[in-house]
Parts: structure tokens; sequence; C-alpha cells
């Protein structure tokens, strides 16, 4: 006898509707205690689902494309040594049941095997039959790209023989599934063209009925010179659709200010010495993180976000701030959670730390979520002022850029003062200009005085 367990999706923190892009499994498939089972893929971070037990998967609940939420249904797993006609589920598969009609996915399936080269066994078939038509834009990949495919397409495109970069993507963000891959060989069995018609214009953004782009402009780039081509990051691939989304689909406004840092950074300097011996570095970015919190407690409607239906206006009691961090592989956003329980010092450590995790790539889903504000610094680097996109569903950012010395006058003479750049992003149809202008001017006087921030 053989028993079953339902596997579910386990704790994935605050996110919901993840989609599915990859099921690394099959029906009749023998898997060991934590074989990963699917992958799921949220903005800036990809989680496996694990199977529990050892086991033979006995039906698989979802399908590439899925959105899941935690404690969905996966599949159902059975965990003890079953007869060898209970696991030959694909020979059983093979033969249409009396009993229950094939669905379609599976029949494409078959139909793809018979008219495919040997080389397409039952394990591709599975695979093609694992992944649902999405529709999307389609995009081809690059000369020279590495084409945008799970590994088990990959593995499929290779046993038939197909060149994956000359295969249209169906699924999100022109990734290539099995059926795309399919679909080729079909066409080129019976003889068919495959449509290679130009690319739809977007869809229309979100809240703007009717608004949408052209298509982007085909040029051959080698007609002028020689070229190179580098694929995006992950991150960044990601990353593009969720700023472009906020920066069409938000009304951003960026108001400039300066804050005098000149006493600030006169104290900063005079702990440097005891946050080294802690281990860590204190820099300018911890004092902005309080001068913020203070200024979000002044200016409620900044710590805040819209709700689905764009009416109402959530206010939020807790105070978690977004840091920016450079990576190899593009920008990330670690949260900084409490920060108006914790002192200047704790904060240090803790940026020390959560920003050499998310350099190192290792950042879990719960550390990139839960933000109320975010700061953008680019005073290391360089540069007078900039317009950092808002992070929805956040409301506002703040961005930094390098800080300099500039003759102030004081009533009696111009002094030497070490002025800071603060440019904030934010979202007018939350925020008025004026609010806007009065919380920049009060965050640059908890800079210019410290003694505020303990008030």
């Amino acid at each position: 006898m053989s028993s079953t367990i339902e596997i579910k999706v386990p704790d994935i923190g605050d996110f919901s509707a993840v989609p599915v892009i990859e099921v690394l499994v099959a029906v009749g498939d023998r898997v060991q205690k934590e074989q990963s089972l699917i992958t799921l893929e949220s903005d800036k971070a990809t989680m496996e689902v694990p199977s529990p037990e050892a086991g033979v998967v006995k039906e698989l609940k979802i399908k590439v494309g899925d959105e899941l939420s935690q404690g969905d249904l996966v599949a159902i797993l059975e965990t003890r040594q079953a007869q060898p006609e209970e696991v030959a589920v694909p020979k059983a598969a093979a033969a249409p049941a009396a009993s229950a009609p094939q669905p379609p996915a599976v029949k494409n399936a078959g139909t793809a095997a018979k008219e495919t080269p040997a080389g397409a066994d039952a394990p591709a078939a599975r695979a093609a039959a694992a992944a649902p038509a999405v529709a999307a834009e389609a995009a081809t990949a690059a000369d020279g790209a590495l084409p945008y495919a799970s590994p088990s397409v990959r593995r499929y495109g290779r046993e038939l023989g197909v060149d994956l970069n000359n295969v249209k993507g169906t699924g999100k963000g022109g990734r290539i599934l099995a059926e795309d891959v399919t679909a080729l060989v079909k066409s080129v069995m019976s003889g068919k063209t495959v449509a290679t018609a130009a690319p739809a214009a977007a869809p229309a953004a979100p809240g703007f009925a009717g608004l949408s782009l052209p298509p982007a402009h085909k040029v051959d780039f080698t007609k002028f010179g020689k070229v190179s081509t580098k694929p995006l990051s992950r991150i960044q691939k990601i990353s593009a659709g969720h700023l472009h989304r906020n920066w069409v689909s938000i009304p951003h406004v960026t108001q400039h200010d300066e804050a005098d840092i000149t006493d600030m950074e006169a104290f900063r300097k005079s702990q440097s010495a005891e946050a080294e011996k802690q281990g860590f570095k204190l820099t300018p970015l911890v004092f902005l993180i309080k001068a913020s919190v203070a200024s979000l407690k002044k200016f409620p409607q900044f710590n805040a976000s819209l709700d689905a239906t764009g009416e109402n206006l959530i206010l939020k009691c807790y105070f978690n701030i977004g840091i920016a961090v450079d990576t190899s592989e593009g920008l990330v956003v670690p949260v900084l959670r409490d920060c108006d329980r914790k002192g200047i010092m704790e904060l240090a450590r803790e940026l020390a730390d959560i920003s050499a995790v998310a350099r190192d790539q290792k950042l879990k889903p719960q550390d990139i979520q839960g933000g109320c504000f975010s700061i953008s610094s680019l005073g290391g680097i360089g540069g007078t002022a900039f317009t950092p996109i808002i992070n929805a569903p956040e409301v506002a950012i703040l961005g930094v850029s390098r800080s300099v010395i500039r003759p102030v006058w004081d009533g009696k003479a111009f002094q030497p003062r070490l002025m800071l750049p603060l440019s904030l992003s934010y979202d007018h149809r939350v925020i008025d200009g004026a609010t806007a202008a009065r919380f920049t001017r009060f965050l640059a006087s908890q800079l210019e005085d410290l003694r505020l921030l303990t008030l």
C-alpha cells in the first residue's frame, strides 16, 4: 500500500500571486526529499518549492504561468514504494483512457511526439505539455545572446535538435516555452513558414486606457561598425518592467533642496573610529535614514500607499526604509525594518550587513518587501541632482547626490559649508508640491541640527 501527501506553497513572506516560471518534475517522476519541484519568480527574487518527502509525483496541480500564494496546492506525492503497475504512469498515459477524456495540452504533446524525430521521447513530450501558451509580447533572442528559457526547455530543444535562437518566445518577457519549440518543429515538418511579424505595440499601461507605445525600431547596428552582444542580467530584466510601469503609471514630480551637513559630518567623523572598532563603517546614509523617519512622522501622507482602487490612502504606522544597493547584477532595494526604534550605530551595522548580502546576491524575499520609503544615494559617485523613480507601492523616494563645500552667507560674511543635494520624487496623486517642499525642508533641518532627531 502507498500513502499520499499534499505539497503546498510554503511561507514566502508577504508575496502573493507569484508566477510559476518553471515546472521541474512531471507526473511519474521519483523525487528525493528537498528536491525542487517548481520555480516561482517575483520582483527581484526567485524561489523554489521543495518536496518535503521522497516519493513519486502522483498529480501536478499547477502549470507554468499559474500564479501561486502561500498554501496553494502544488502536487500530490506518493510517499511509499508503489507497485510497478502503479508507477508506470507515462505508459498508461500513452493510451487514451476510456473513463476520462485526454486534456488538450496532452493531445498536442502526443501529436508533437509523432511528428518529431526519435529524440523526442516521453519526457520531452511531458515538458511540452507542462507549459501552456501565455499571451504576451513576442521577442527573439539577439545574435550571440543566451536564449531566454528554462533548463528543461533548453534540454527539450537539444533533444529535438532545435536552435533556441530561432524560436520566438511567447512567455512573459519573451521567455521561450516548451510549446514554442514544439510549434517550430511542427511547422518545419509540415513545410509551413513560421510567422515573423513585427512586434505589436506594447499593452496599455495600468490606469491609462488607450495608452500604448509604438514598436521599438529594429536597427542592424553591424552596418555602422563592429558590435558585441551582452545579455541583461536577471535582475535587470525583472527591474525593467517594474521601473517602466512605475514611470508610466505614476505622475512623478521631483523637488530639489540641499542641507547644510557641516556639523553632521564633523560628528560622524568623531564617531567613525568607534564604529570601526565594532566592525562596520558609520556612513552619512544612516543619518539620512533617521532624518527620513522623523520626516515621515511629521508628514504621514509620505508613509502611505494607494489601495488597489486608487481611491483610498493606506497610512502605515511602521517605519521601514529601503536602501538602493548597487550590485554587479543591477540595482536592488533591501529594507531596514523598524528604523524608528533603532539608534545610529545599530542602523549602521544592519546597513553594512544587508548591503553585503545584497552584493553577494543572497537576498531573501522578505529582505526586499515591506518598505515605506526608499533612499537612493549616489553621493559616493558624484552628480548634483537626479530624478529617482518611485518604488511602488511607495509614494516617494529620496535621491542623494555628492556633498560639496560652498560659500554660504551667515548675515555677516560668507562661510565655507558642506552642502548635501537632495532630490525627492513623489506621487503627485497623493502629495502636492507645497507639501513636498515642506517635507524636504524639514528633512534638511533634521540633518543640519542632529539634536532635533532626539525630540
